[in-house]
């Protein structure tokens, strides 16, 4: 769909918005096109340097590696959580089920220091938080960091994990969404 606000063109006959403005890359336009992705919704704990408990949720989780065990996400530089993140030793990802969108929204939208408080976690042996109910957990050792554009690039190795038979939560378009079977 193009963005007819924006007055941008559409490529070549497609139908599709080229986000082309002035030969460069529209943000915007790109920012919707990512959106286009269905991603599952994670929220990622750590602990900062004071082993003060931290965290922030992100889309953008991927597996690397089956041998070793590898995963990756990325954090907006800009994130006030950052510095805890690239010191840390490890981290905790949550996959997120489709009952536990406030948890996002929390962990999304409250002050760095709000994220954690009152929630009932317990602490794994790095002591980082662990959140129940999600329908994957993986406990992960900090392997390396790479820049990338405004994000730094996280992979852990999973030390440990935990699944269950739980739907994820979705986010496509802007909005969570819940899993449905296709076809």
């Amino acid at each position: 769909m193009a963005d007819t606000a924006t007055g941008l063109g559409t490529g070549l006959g497609t139908g599709l918005d080229t986000g082309l403005d002035k030969g460069g890359l529209d943000k915007r336009t790109l920012r919707n096109a990512f959106g286009r992705f269905a991603t599952g919704v994670t929220v990622i704990t750590t602990v900062d340097r004071a082993g003060v408990p931290v965290g922030l949720t992100a889309n953008s989780f991927s597996s690397l590696s089956l041998d070793p065990a590898l995963v990756l996400w990325s954090i907006d530089k800009g994130s006030s959580c950052i510095d805890a993140f690239k010191e840390a030793e490890g981290f905790v990802i949550h996959v997120l089920a489709d009952d536990q969108a406030d948890l996002s929204k929390r962990f999304a939208r409250l002050a760095t220091e709000e994220r954690v408080q009152g929630l009932d976690f317990k602490l794994n042996k790095r002591g980082i938080p662990v959140l129940e109910g999600s329908c994957a957990r993986f406990e992960c050792r900090t392997a390396a960091t790479h820049e990338g554009g405004d994000h730094l690039i996280l992979v852990g190795e999973v030390e440990a994990l935990e699944t269950s038979d739980r739907d994820p939560l979705l986010f496509w378009g802007g909005q969570y969404r819940a899993l449905a079977p296709a076809g």
